[in-house]
């Protein structure tokens, strides 16, 4: 008993555009954030729920695919919500390297950044409840953050070339004891697309 869940990145945010790290912190998004969700709308047929992350940029991307689709209400969990990044989160990358010299460069992050295993827990258990909703067979469309769904992404061993665009994503089938991925999508045309330099 499975169930399909397209699990994609919000569209563009206002930090996304300053090259500001996020985490949980709660920008809405950019003039061109709310044209992707748009577009991401026009190339979707139709799915049993949407669901978003509790944090803006994600619940209102999520928002604009309903309205444009005729479903809702969507349906929002903060375990969807993107990793806390700790003291990154606000900061450029050279506000980093100058605070943390060298931390990007080797991979490093602070103290109270969130840890994989927390970020894949929690969302997994979205998913799992996602995926009872709508029942055995049944299809979602979720809009969630970059560095939860790299998170799922490493869990499954599911490969990506380069960083994950604002609205690209992936299929996963989800089911009890069950997290499998399918394949990576991008909801958006060439002229649109947008590469955000954080996680």
């Amino acid at each position: 008993m499975t169930a399909r869940i397209l699990l994609v990145r919000h569209g563009q945010s206002t930090w996304n555009a300053d090259g500001r790290w996020q985490g949980t912190e709660d920008p809405p998004l950019s003039t061109l954030g709310v044209r992707q969700a748009h577009l991401a709308a026009e190339s979707l047929g139709t799915f049993d729920l949407i669901g978003a992350s509790h944090l803006e940029r994600a619940s209102v991307t999520a928002t604009i695919v309903a309205n444009e689709l005729g479903i809702g209400p969507v349906v929002t969990d903060p375990d969807l919500g993107e990793r806390f990044a700790g003291a990154f989160q606000g900061m450029t990358r050279p506000q980093i390297e100058e605070r943390f010299p060298g931390y990007l460069a080797d991979g490093r992050r602070p103290d109270d950044y969130e840890s994989n295993e927390s970020v894949a827990e929690r969302a997994v258990g979205a998913l799992a409840r996602i995926a009872s909703d709508v029942g055995d067979g049944g299809t979602a469309f979720v809009v969630s953050h970059g560095g939860v769904i790299h998170t799922l992404e490493e869990l499954v061993g599911a490969t990506r070339e380069g960083r994950l665009p604002n609205l690209g994503g992936r299929w996963f089938e989800v089911g009890p004891g069950v997290l499998r991925s399918g394949e990576p999508v991008l909801l958006v045309d060439a002229d649109n697309v947008t590469v955000p330099g954080q996680i």
